[in-house]
């Protein structure tokens, strides 16, 4: 509710007691009408009229005040999100007092169910963040199995507990994304090692797809969150990959006002009008049409783990060239 103008209040003013108004005027045209019908001298009535109009002034101008200053306060009190109804203003009749019970039920209510909410969801969040974690296990013993005795179906089904690996690592980066703020350790790394670190789990792939990795040495250190940042660098990497089928992918530094990292590949591009959209939870895009198993949320995770680091991303594509993304790592304000 936005504080009116004075005009507009004392426009509501009277049509909200245009009754009594209405009323009024119709007693003192009966005031003066007996006055005339009995021809009394016009001093007295004169007298008494001035009274009246100035009494009457003096209680308009007296309610008016009462009604601007709730006004003022309700506008005021709407800016406070975080208020109850107990500071609502005193009701001055019986219809007052009943719309603010009414409220205060409502409030109640709505207060009663976002708990339960909350509390449903937390329940949620619990019981699939210990999921994500225990699945961990059987996958660690199915990848020493596979391990063991190489063959060919081994190798393919390595492959395929790779992948269930990254959908793990999204899971629990989707649940932990809202609490990601308390969950970030600031210090200062070797962005070289970060991105080897990548590079190392990512080398099967690399060597199966026979994909060229072209990785700039960078002689910097930033100040970031390790884990988050591995995330980010593994989803975006994990998509050049998955969409580049021969060339190279290059890691390298964009020197400028700002050093911007940039991993760069040769694969199939994006669509120019799916590029605004990129970044949207769950969009896929041309190109997610075509894989049918493109989940949309590789991408909305990185902007807003991105966006909690106070980092900017942004994307550049031409479809069947590849695709650009640039990460600024030194903008952060810390």
């Amino acid at each position: 509710m936005k504080e009116k103008s004075f005009l507009w209040v004392i426009l509501c003013y009277i049509k909200d007691h245009k009754r009594t108004l209405i009323m009024d005027g119709l007693f003192f045209t009966i005031f003066l009408v007996v006055f005339y019908l009995y021809s009394l001298q016009l001093e007295p009535v004169l007298y008494a009229l001035s009274l009246s109009v100035l009494l009457g002034f003096i209680f308009i101008i007296y309610d008016f005040n009462k009604y601007y200053k709730k006004h003022r306060e309700l506008c005021i009190l709407q800016k406070q999100i975080n208020i109850g109804l107990d500071k609502l203003p005193q009701p001055e009749n019986l219809i007052e007092a009943d719309y603010q019970n009414i409220f205060r039920e409502i409030y109640a209510q709505n207060t009663e169910l976002i708990s339960k909410t909350d509390i449903k969801q937390s329940e949620m969040i619990d019981y699939y963040t210990l999921w994500a974690h225990q699945i961990k296990t059987p996958i660690a013993a199915i990848r020493l199995i596979l391990q063991s005795e190489y063959s060919e179906i081994n190798k393919e089904l390595l492959q395929q507990t790779f992948k269930i690996e990254q959908y793990v690592e999204m899971v629990l980066g989707y649940l932990k994304i809202d609490s990601a703020s308390s969950d970030l350790v600031f210090e200062k790394h070797s962005l070289l090692k970060i991105i080897k670190q990548v590079m190392r789990k990512y080398a099967p792939i690399f060597i199966r797809k026979n994909i060229v990795l072209d990785l700039k040495e960078m002689d910097c250190m930033v100040l970031t969150d390790e884990k988050w940042l591995v995330f980010v660098i593994e989803q975006i990497l994990s998509n050049a990959l998955k969409y580049t089928n021969s060339g190279k992918i290059s890691i390298y530094l964009e020197e400028g006002e700002e050093k911007v990292l940039v991993i760069e590949d040769t694969g199939i591009g994006i669509a120019k009008e799916d590029l605004p959209r990129v970044f949207e939870k769950g969009f896929t895009g041309y190109n997610g049409r075509m894989d049918k198993k493109a989940t949309g949320i590789g991408l909305y995770l990185c902007k807003k783990i991105l966006d909690k680091l106070s980092y900017t991303i942004t994307i550049i594509s031409t479809v069947n060239v590849g695709t650009k993304i640039k990460i600024n790592l030194f903008s952060t304000k810390l």
